[in-house]
């Protein structure tokens, strides 16, 4: 896809993944709209921030509205980037936390994605991202709520794409191991340190894949840290 002049929605926009992404997609000359709770400190002439809880679907449709009303045509990229998870053993997980999980990761992509997909198929020509993570494809001890939305938004990724693709709609799934972001700062086991991957590499293989030939479709693609325990002493 030629991404001059596209129109994009990055979910979680305001830091991490979706900063990058916003970032790495504003730089190829697309206009940007990025939905979430948090306002951006990032000011381009090509960005424009929503505010909307993705929880709640008035709140996303209202997003949508203002989005298309505000950049004008049809939204050709969607980037569902924001979610969150909660450590705990199963039973000692709390409904807030196993809810909020599901709600962000699960139910919040659905929303918004549903109302990218008529225009996307009418003009047939679109590419959903959707952010998993390697907890998509296993299982974590101590993660069991995460990994259960996770691989909700394998499945949805993969049913979905088989829907869209006759229309020139692609739909492609991210598996990423450990990345250097806030995403961990309410989980005490882990600590953050350069062995772990960058935003920006993330936002470098969502490029990648936005930018392949028309009829070339990433479905899965998994990244890890190459040394996530860094170099091996001598």
């Amino acid at each position: 896809m030629n991404l001059t002049g596209k129109i994009a929605v990055v979910t979680g926009a305001s830091r991490g993944i979706g900063l990058a992404t916003t970032q790495a997609l504003l730089e190829k000359g697309v206009k940007v709209a990025g939905w979430g709770r948090t306002a951006s400190d990032l000011e381009h002439e090509n960005f424009s921030f929503f505010a909307c809880d993705i929880r709640k679907p008035e709140q996303v449709q209202e997003a949508f509205n203002q989005t298309v009303e505000k950049l004008g045509g049809n939204i050709t990229i969607l980037v569902n980037n924001a979610g969150l998870g909660f450590s705990a053993k199963l039973e000692e997980q709390t409904l807030d936390e196993w809810h909020t999980m599901f709600d962000t990761n699960v139910n919040g992509l659905f929303y918004c994605t549903r109302l990218v997909v008529p225009g996307m198929k009418e003009q047939e020509e679109g590419h959903i991202i959707n952010i998993s993570s390697i907890a998509g494809t296993t299982g974590v001890e101590q993660m069991s709520g995460y990994c259960a939305t996770k691989h909700a938004v394998r499945g949805l990724s993969h049913s979905l794409y088989k829907e869209v693709r006759e229309y020139g709609v692609k739909v492609t799934c991210i598996y990423p191991g450990s990345v250097k972001t806030n995403f961990f700062d309410p989980i005490e086991s882990v600590t953050l340190n350069d062995n772990m991957m960058r935003p920006e590499d993330i936002a470098s293989t969502i490029l990648h894949a936005l930018e392949s030939h028309p009829n070339y479709h990433h479905i899965d693609i998994e990244v890890r840290p190459l040394m996530p325990k860094g170099k091996r002493q001598k």
